[in-house]
């Protein structure tokens, strides 16, 4: 079971109830962190890359990857960073045969980001991170072999997006795929089609719906 832990905001001192979140393996087995049930939460004034991700390993098969660090948002506007106990996992006794198909809600950039990441992780992509290369809009992503774009913003991603993501990916030798929250404009569409790059749709839901052949055939067939 998830470990719970008794929360209370510093600011306002209205009191929670925190439950750890399970995330799927490549393998299908959930992991979950576990909490410091001795630390103290601490306010999120400032955020970093680094500070946004934990390490989690599988306790079944091994498989170590990056998961969103646990928080809790306070309606008073405080969020509060849960502490973990380190790079450790709860495995529960049944395990699946496949993959879990898992999603999370997008209501901020940082959601879409993790929608990206655990489709990746359904793909079989392990150690996601921030790719070295900054776009010149949206986030991107990387793992071997793969970059990944993730565009959370109002805009449909434009051909020239497109382009950018396939040209960086070749000078990496590295695939590609494109997670958008807005969609894609026609043109867009055209050249993805005819570079081979994957495109995705991310609904609110958080699921990542595939808009082109490359992106079905991906979805279809796995990484």
């Amino acid at each position: 079971m998830p470990e719970s832990v008794p929360v209370r905001c510093p600011d306002c001192r209205r009191a929670h109830h925190y439950t750890a979140p399970s995330y799927p393996c490549a393998c299908g087995v959930p992991v979950t962190p576990r909490l410091d049930l001795d630390g103290v939460p601490g306010p999120v004034d400032r955020r970093s890359w680094q500070e946004e991700w934990i390490a989690l390993r599988c306790g079944s098969c091994g498989l170590q990857g990056e998961w969103p660090r646990p928080e809790l948002g306070c309606p008073c506007g405080t969020v509060l960073r849960i502490p973990v106990t380190g790079p450790q996992a709860s495995v529960p006794a049944v395990r699946t045969g496949r993959p879990a198909v898992r999603s999370v809600p997008i209501r901020t950039a940082r959601d879409a980001v993790t929608a990206a990441v655990l489709y990746l992780r359904r793909l079989g992509h392990e150690d996601i991170r921030r790719a070295d290369r900054r776009p010149p809009s949206g986030i991107a992503l990387a793992a071997l072999g793969v970059l990944a774009h993730v565009g959370p913003s109002a805009r449909p991603a434009t051909s020239r997006d497109v382009e950018c993501l396939w040209l960086t990916a070749m000078t990496e030798s590295a695939a590609c795929l494109y997670f958008s929250l807005a969609g894609y404009a026609e043109e867009a569409r055209d050249r993805a089609d005819a570079l081979g790059v994957p495109l995705f749709l991310l609904d609110l839901n958080g699921s990542a719906q595939p808009v082109n052949g490359p992106a079905e055939a991906l979805d279809t067939g796995g990484a």
